[in-house]
């Protein structure tokens, strides 16, 4: 029998066959195909979800020991990292970051019943309605469409007027949710601001800031700006994430029970592998931003200093110097500006060619999916359907396209979220650290500071009393310079002290300590309660109001009429420093507004800063050569109806027609010496007096000698 001959088959019909197979395979276990694949991705995602717990608790424990290690350092001698080049604060989308956005939320939506929440859940709503409109709107475009390709009038018209009727809630709604974008960004930046001044403005925390910490170098662009921008972000991030989210869940439910389960899962794949390739590629935006709000901050800063200072600049012709100050800041900031520009310009072209054009290609396909190939399911369509089929399909895909590509946009601004977050949240952590004593500083002390360290560590106690005592108080700067190791003295009320001594020798440190302005480095301090001490510098502060104001300031009129005080009583006041014609300057008198700085010389104001002195009636006053642009007799008032209120006066002053008015003396040798004793204000004006005339006697020693010598010269000539 002959062998019979194989006939070979093609290859094309091999794989024909194959693929044949493989679909009846999958049609037949389409159900169970789609469970095991929805099973698996949320099996997925619950592991991702346990993975990012167990990678916060890790990074909670490792914060937890970096804050431990970070208090047992002297909180004096921390240097400031953002200026001295060593490496700033990394801003990321980490655990510090959501940590700190966490907190602040806390005190945006401080509850449920608050304002902002209820703004919020109504922001909410109309997101959800302008989801299910969009909805509504694709299925009406794919119906509109299905008219006009079977030719039938009356129903393409009446699906328009539809189209017409159904604009009036969308656009009502996408109003409705511009205003409240709008009106969240305004509420948050009103409950954040409100809480900063609470924390600045209370516990003399603005006075820490500037003098005895370095961390925050403009806390008024913090303030104005940096929280503006926050605010504003936060806003828009809600608006640019949860419509988006809400729009990619529905349109893929509606997509998936018209081209199948699979495809969605299998694109959303595909959508994300490249959505994290994109992200890995994404530049640092929040870093970039914390930077470039740094460098604002710090041009608007170099400004505000040169107007500060514009006098003694222009005295010294400083303005070249000024000028190049600047420009240096202002290039800086534009070079960092057109950085970004720059990252921005190539990152945009990569974002938009994946997302517009790529993701639009895979939509493409899978909306032909229900055209070239039968859904399991679905009932054959004719070609009226499948266009309908397929223009709404493509509508829902193409807004679904367009929420994904927005959440990946929306990485960049959370990115710039990121770095606002951390500006504001570093001036609250500085705030609390100020509140709590701990402070960093780079010192610039005049002397080493290695000898020091152990003064600076420690921590004195504060009591208070009716008196004023210091038992072995350190008196040490911000900058770490130890004035004084050890002052002891006692002053009890009605003793009037005056203190004297060289510039730099601890004077207003002294009284910087009373005021509660710095911390006590060791010993023990008894002193009254701050509203019992009241401070009159040089040069006094006039504020922003009106001529009733500078008198009575910081009271209000409403305190000033609680303590019993009228208009009457204060122009009384006036009289006793001959400032009575003030109240004339202005027509409005009293209320007259005027930026008294400017108006008054430096006379009138230290009279008026007496007359705010009188005014208070405080137990101690601390006079800071506060009667150095006055006359002998205009300090005599100041000094005799200050003693008759019963003012306990700490002065100080070099002015020998002080000395009279104070029972004691405080003396610093500026070399870390001090002598505390009782003044005799008499004996100490015979022996001033006598120590000049001796002083005088010395410096004519020479001259005499000088003519002595010119005598026995004469006379050894004349005897030659």
């Amino acid at each position: 029998m002959a062998a019979q001959s194989k006939i070979p088959i093609p290859p094309e019909r091999t794989l024909r066959t194959i693929v044949s197979r493989l679909t009846s395979l999958y049609v037949s276990n389409r159900t169970r195909i789609s469970r095991a694949v929805w099973i698996t991705l949320f099996i997925a995602l619950a592991n991702r979800i346990r993975h990012a717990v167990s990678e916060q608790k890790a990074a909670s424990a490792r914060d937890a020991a970096q804050r431990e290690a970070r208090r047992g350092v002297t909180s004096s001698t921390d240097s400031n990292e953002k200026d001295d080049g060593k490496p700033r604060k990394k801003v990321e989308l980490n655990r510090e970051f959501f940590r700190s956005l966490l907190r602040l939320l806390k005190i945006l939506v401080p509850g449920w019943r608050s304002k902002e929440a209820r703004l919020i859940t109504s922001h909410t709503f109309f997101l959800v309605l302008r989801t299910l409109i969009s909805v509504r709107v694709a299925e009406m475009d794919g119906a509109i469409v299905k008219a006009l390709v079977k030719g039938r009038g009356k129903e393409f018209l009446k699906r328009i007027v539809w189209w017409m009727i159904i604009a009036v809630p969308a656009t009502f709604t996408n109003s409705m949710l511009s205003y409240h974008q709008a009106e969240l960004s305004l509420k948050y930046r009103t409950r954040l601001t409100q809480h900063i001044h609470d924390k600045y403005l209370s516990q003399l925390t603005f006075y820490g800031i500037s003098a005895l910490d370095d961390r925050i170098k403009n806390p008024d662009q913090l303030i104005a700006v940096d929280v503006f921008k926050f605010s504003n972000s936060l806003a828009e991030l809600y608006s640019n994430l949860a419509k988006p989210f809400l729009d990619m869940t529905i349109y893929t439910y509606s997509l998936s029970k018209s081209v199948g389960g699979e495809g969605v899962i299998f694109m959303t794949l595909l959508v994300q592998l490249s959505a994290n390739v994109m992200r890995a590629l994404t530049p640092p935006f929040g870093k970039y931003v914390a930077d470039e709000a740094r460098l604002e901050g710090e041009f608007r800063f170099q400004h505000s200093r040169l107007i500060d200072h514009s006098e003694e600049v222009a005295l010294y012709g400083g303005h070249t110097a000024e000028k190049d100050t600047l420009d240096k800041g202002y290039f800086t900031l534009i070079k960092h500006v057109n950085y970004i520009l720059r990252r921005r310009f190539y990152h945009g072209f990569m974002e938009d060619f994946v997302i517009k054009y790529f993701w639009g290609a895979l939509g493409l396909v899978l909306c032909s999916v229900p055209v070239f190939v039968k859904i399991p399911g679905q009932v054959a369509m004719n070609m009226g359907d499948r266009t309908e089929s397929f223009v709404t399909n493509r509508r829902m895909l193409l807004s679904a396209s367009d929420a994904f590509g927005r959440v990946m946009f929306s990485y960049r601004e959370i990115m710039e979220l990121a770095g606002y977050t951390s500006r504001v949240a570093s001036l609250l952590d500085v705030m609390d650290d100020i509140q709590s004593g701990h402070f960093e500083k780079k010192l610039v002390s005049a002397s080493s500071v290695e000898g020091n360290e152990a003064v600076l560590k420690g921590r004195g106690t504060i009591h208070e009393s009716s008196d004023i005592t210091f038992i072995d108080v350190p008196i040490i700067s911000p900058n770490g310079d130890v004035l004084v190791k050890a002052l002891s003295f006692s002053l009890k009320q009605g003793d009037h002290l005056l203190i004297v001594g060289p510039n730099g020798c601890g004077k207003s440190s002294l009284f910087r300590i009373l005021g509660g302005l710095w911390p006590v480095y060791g010993g023990t301090v008894y002193k009254p309660p701050f509203s019992a001490i009241f401070y009159i510098p040089q040069r006094p502060y006039l504020s922003r109001g009106s001529l009733r104001q500078q008198i009575i300031y910081p009271d209000s009129l409403r305190q000033m009429r609680s303590r019993g005080v009228t208009d009457a009583d204060l122009l009384s006041m006036l009289k006793l420093l001959g400032l009575e014609h003030l109240v004339e300057l202005y027509d409005e008198g009293w209320d007259a507004e005027a930026e008294w700085r400017d108006v008054l010389s430096g006379g009138l104001q230290q009279r008026v800063a007496m007359a705010r002195l009188f005014y208070h009636r405080p137990r101690y006053a601390i006079l800071d050569e506060c009667t150095s642009s006055v006359t002998l007799d205009t300090e005599k008032a100041m000094y005799d109806n200050a003693k008759a209120l019963g003012i306990t006066l700490m002065t100080v002053s070099h002015r020998r027609s002080l000395w009279k008015y104070h029972t004691h003396i405080l003396q610093f040798d500026g070399q870390g010496n001090y002598v505390f004793t009782k003044l005799d204000a008499d004996k100490r004006l015979q022996l001033e007096d006598e120590r000049e005339d001796l002083e005088v006697k010395l410096r004519q020693v020479p001259e005499l000698e000088r003519r002595m010598a010119e005598l026995e010269e004469a006379r050894a000539v004349e005897v030659a």
